[in-house]
């Protein structure tokens, strides 16, 4: 049997299994994702990229909804099939606009790749984007992916020009034609990867880079920036505006510099592509009357002002995100849009955990805590971030307990501030613990048995631990009835 039809019976043995049954009568913990919610997210963000001109590159990695890991040839077989469900969402599976995506993981770029040549089969040009700075092991799968999609077909990201090195092993095990395109990694204050700005290293790695194109071993496609640091915004717009703009110079910047260093728009170069991005500075785009030059000063008015700059310059600009799609916690604490999208309503993934003990009286001003089946290999141990005025005042949790089920508040537009209702106040491996924040007098009963669904604080993280999601459509009328399930890949 091949692997193709291997993945197809896993699928219908778990649809044979989950498909019709309610939440209450799944295993805990189970992760579920909302069809409708996740429709809406993304077509939303297509509207927007699309209404404003902009290249859009959605990160896969949130979800990695696709087949599981088999035992798998060096690269999949090339026969497509219908389990990347949400890449299609994200991307308009009906569309003809290029097919431009972000892996953070080689795995994730083979088990995509049948999908990417179902497109180009379609006619719509695909890019796919290894977002983790190029590192020697990684080449030779990189240069059997490049050689399966063909030219302009694979992305690298560069911060060293150490890294040049193992780019010139990939070229050289693939055709000529198919030379890798390159984005110059920048560091616009998140200090995860990349070169920063205005400083040596940056103008060293510029001319290395440069020099590598000319001995034809890639081409500097553009440069690239994530404002990851932006999950610690609090003030909405405003906020979330100012590091747009800290991107959005540091990249007008560079580009500039490699422009000015003969990397710049000549006969037969295509422009060069600023990509920018991370869920809540990607979110501005959703924005009414962004970029059409109705939003005014501030950092708003200088990301505007610096956009026109460079589209006057003949630079493209690209957004990137994949949290987008789910929304989670740290998303709805960013306040990243004044407008619907940035609700808990909003938030598509959820944790199934059962109520599995109950201790009253121990918790704060004696409230009771209630031990759920689900710890951090459930949902992560991953904290949004304390940026409150008083240390321990805003939300500090591990996760929120959705109103399913019982009356628990849903966090409004003064979260992580205030946050009154059940939260994972504690976790460990398998445990987690729900606290009550507010009077005690407030306190919503459990009982034991009970089931809850808990909003995480990251998806990415929480959605990993599991080895499929349960789909539920709130749009039918149900959003406890699962009507799909959706395998995840694993593995590096």
């Amino acid at each position: 049997m091949s692997t193709t039809s291997q993945r197809a019976e896993l699928k219908e043995q778990l649809r044979a299994r989950f498909v019709g049954k309610t939440l209450n009568e799944v295993p805990t913990p189970s992760v579920v994702l909302d069809l409708a919610k996740l429709q809406v997210n993304c077509q939303r963000m297509l509207e927007a990229t699309q209404r404003l001109g902009l290249l859009w590159r959605p990160h896969i990695k949130t979800h990695k909804a696709s087949p599981p890991s088999t035992p798998r040839p060096h690269v999949p077989p090339l026969t497509p099939y219908q389990t990347t469900e949400l890449a299609r969402l994200q991307v308009g599976d009906t569309l003809t606009t290029p097919v431009s995506l972000i892996v953070s993981t080689i795995a994730e770029a083979e088990n995509i790749l049948p999908l990417l040549k179902e497109y180009q089969s379609r006619g719509r040009p695909v890019n796919i984007l290894f977002s983790f700075p190029l590192f020697p092991t990684a080449a030779p799968r990189l240069a059997a992916l490049l050689t399966h999609l063909g030219p302009d077909s694979l992305t690298l990201m560069i911060d060293h020009p150490s890294q040049l090195e193992p780019l010139a092993t990939l070229a050289a095990a693939t055709p000529a034609a198919h030379r890798p395109l390159i984005f110059l990694k920048l560091d616009t204050s998140y200090g995860r990867a990349g070169v920063p700005p205005n400083t040596p290293a940056c103008t060293s790695l510029i001319a290395a880079v440069l020099d590598a194109e000319a001995r034809g071993v890639c081409v500097l496609h553009g440069l690239y920036a994530h404002a990851g640091h932006s999950y610690a915004a609090r003030g909405g717009v405003g906020d979330v505006a100012g590091y747009l703009a800290g991107e959005v110079r540091g990249l007008v910047d560079v580009a500039r510099e490699v422009v000015a260093a003969g990397g710049g728009r000549k006969a037969g170069r295509a422009p060069l592509v600023l990509s920018l991005g991370a869920t809540p500075t990607a979110m501005m785009v959703q924005e009414p009357g962004f970029l059409e030059g109705e939003k005014g000063g501030g950092a708003v008015g200088e990301v505007e002002g610096l956009v026109r700059e460079l589209k006057g310059e003949g630079l493209l600009l690209e957004v990137h995100a994949g949290v987008y799609t789910t929304l989670d916690m740290q998303q709805l604490a960013a306040h990243a849009g004044d407008m619907s999208p940035m609700t808990a309503d909003a938030i598509a993934i959820s944790v199934v955990a059962e109520v599995a003990s109950l201790y009253p009286d121990r918790g704060v001003n004696g409230t009771t805590e209630a031990l759920i089946t689900a710890g951090s290999l459930a949902l992560g141990r991953e904290p949004v971030a304390d940026k409150g005025k008083t240390p321990g005042q805003d939300y500090a949790g591990w996760g929120f307990v959705m109103p399913w089920g019982l009356a628990n508040p849903t966090p409004g537009p003064d979260f992580p501030r205030v946050h009154n209702g059940w939260k994972v106040g504690r976790i460990s491996q398998e445990h987690g613990i729900l606290t009550w924040h507010g009077p005690k007098e407030d306190e919503i009963p459990l009982h034991y048995g009970q089931r809850v669904r808990v909003w995480p604080n990251h998806s990415c993280i929480a959605g990993s631990g599991f080895d499929w999601y349960l789909i539920v459509d709130s749009s039918k009328g149900r959003d406890d009835q699962v009507v799909d399930v959706w395998p995840r890949w694993r593995g590096w």
